[in-house]
């Protein structure tokens, strides 16, 4: 099967969201937010924010669940989920408005910078792209939410599903 490849860096909105289908299949839902940044045509500077819902399976769903935190900072690579046309899913909102429901299947998802609520994590750290560094950390052996110091990256081909 054949798909674009989406990749968010954003921070978690809430805490993630464990559940079991019937079949004994774990997924986790995260709720992602994306900013951008940017100067209008009068220079004025502006801002908007993305909300995506993202379904996160399997054991890396449960780890997801075990080690993330709201406003953690996570990198996700998977697939878009659209309608028949490509098109993120529309709804209508109580108020009568139209909205957009952004939604990605996850297929990894790396954990960067800092637990919301642990000033002292840390993992390796890699480069954002602008050159400074991020604390990124895979999922720990250890049953804290901290991942060890010694961390690396994860790859896909480490993943052990």
């Amino acid at each position: 099967m054949t798909y674009a490849k989406t990749t968010l860096v954003g921070n978690l909105g809430q805490e993630p969201q464990l559940r079991y289908l019937a079949s004994g299949q774990a997924v986790c839902n995260l709720s992602v937010a994306t900013n951008e940044k940017w100067r209008d045509g009068d220079g004025e500077s502006q801002e908007r924010t993305t909300w995506w819902r993202v379904s996160v399976w399997g054991k890396q769903g449960e780890a997801c669940s075990q080690y993330l935190e709201k406003g953690r900072q996570v990198l996700v690579e998977g697939r878009m989920n659209a309608d028949e046309s490509g098109n993120p899913r529309t709804f209508e909102r109580n108020d009568g408005t139209t909205g957009a429901s952004f939604e990605l299947t996850a297929r990894t998802v790396h954990f960067l910078g800092r637990n919301g609520n642990s000033p002292d994590a840390s993992g390796s750290h890699v480069s954002n792209g602008n050159g400074s560094p991020v604390n990124t950390a895979t999922v720990p052996e250890a049953s804290t939410k901290e991942a060890p110091s010694n961390a690396a990256p994860m790859t896909e081909g480490d993943l052990p599903f």
